[in-house]
């Protein structure tokens, strides 16, 4: 039809151009002079116009349309997702709630937590999806379907249907015009004549007011379409912006609180302390209990030896050591109760055993780090 349309367009534009010339042979003969030429010309501008406005405002009408149906195979498919995603929330929770798990509960936290987020990402792809729906799908198929775009089109139609038969009238009137040269005393030929240019300056008037009001109308439509649909995509773009940003911050706290569960499930166990672990002896008591040991033969330790701390330890006295992993402990006293005493980083004092591991061969830049 588009093509169609051209062509008989251009055919109308031919037309014109021979009516034009046949006015302008006739012109000196006092039929058709040159204001004819002029208001045609004007006429074929004004034709023109309408003829961009209308594949204009057709194109634009065609890409809210498209938008359009874009938007509602998105939400259509998105509500699909919402729904998987829900479904996934829920078994997700399901099962930590139910921590059938008998070694710990970490998974059961993590799913949790991912249940959590779940609901929070879906609950926020929903508010995307109306968005789209109320924001740009809604507003673009009002203008599509509404009636300043249809009036326009009614108005350009009606113009070109008078156009045409301008043209044909134009034609009438240059057959008139030749038979009037042919017999110009045939009184009934020059009132056939008159009555005809008659009509065509009607038509002509008609005209040129008709596609002045369908010109205005196609224009605004046009402004129109251009302002909403711009609109209408920055409200798009918007809205999926938000929806990304709040969803990234929800898998920002959920990253971090799944790591921190995977770091407790990987992280090496800490020697445990019996809370019946009596507290480290005084100087005076050790020397007691050292010199009692070497007597008895029963001492853990004969000399100095030096350990790396594999544990952290919080001194929770005065005479206690705190020690970090790395650290390099020289071990004087080693007794049967857990506890060591030694020198770390210039320090002397009490430690657990059990949060060292004795070094053979160490650095001499290791063993000043003690001094």
């Amino acid at each position: 039809m588009d093509a169609i349309r051209k062509q008989a367009s251009k055919l109308r534009e031919q037309v014109a151009r021979q009516q034009q010339a046949v006015l302008k042979q006739f012109g000196a003969g006092g039929y058709g002079g040159s204001d004819n030429v002029i208001t045609d010309e004007i006429e074929l501008q004004q034709h023109q116009k309408l003829e961009k406005l209308y594949i204009s405002t057709r194109a634009g009408k065609h890409y809210q349309r498209d938008i359009v149906r874009g938007v509602e195979g998105y939400i259509v498919t998105g509500s699909k997702q919402v729904e998987i995603g829900t479904k996934l929330s829920e078994d997700s929770r399901k099962y930590g709630a139910e921590n059938t798990c008998t070694s710990g509960n970490t998974l059961s936290r993590a799913a949790l937590s991912y249940a959590r987020a779940r609901a929070q990402m879906e609950k926020e792809r929903g508010n995307l999806l109306k968005a789209l729906g109320t924001q740009v799908a809604e507003p673009l198929r009002a203008m599509v379907m509404g009636a300043p775009l249809e009036d326009a089109r009614h108005l350009a139609q009606r113009y070109d249907r008078m156009r045409q038969e301008a043209e044909a009238q134009a034609i009438e009137v240059s057959k008139r015009q030749a038979k009037i040269r042919e017999t110009p005393s045939n009184p009934e030929n020059v009132m056939k004549l008159e009555a005809a240019e008659t009509k065509l300056q009607d038509l002509k008037s008609n005209m040129a007011i008709l596609g002045k009001e369908a010109a205005a109308a196609m224009a605004a439509v046009e402004a129109q379409q251009q302002r909403l649909t711009l609109q209408r995509l920055i409200a798009m773009v918007e809205a999926e912006r938000a929806y990304h940003q709040r969803v990234l911050q929800i898998l920002d706290q959920l990253e971090g609180e799944m790591i921190s569960e995977r770091q407790r499930i990987e992280a090496p166990p800490t020697p445990s302390m019996d809370s019946s672990m009596p507290p480290p002896p005084s100087y005076e008591e050790a020397n007691g209990v050292y010199a009692s040991q070497m007597h008895n033969g029963s001492t853990d330790s004969m000399g100095y030896f030096l350990g790396e701390v594999m544990f952290p330890y919080h001194a929770v006295s005065d005479v206690e050591l705190n020690l970090a992993v790395g650290d390099y402990v020289v071990v004087r006293k080693v007794i049967n109760n857990g506890w060591a005493e030694g020198e770390c980083k210039g320090k002397a004092g009490w430690f657990p055993f059990g949060y060292i591991e004795r070094r053979e061969r160490v650095l001499a830049s290791k063993v000043a780090e003690v001094f």
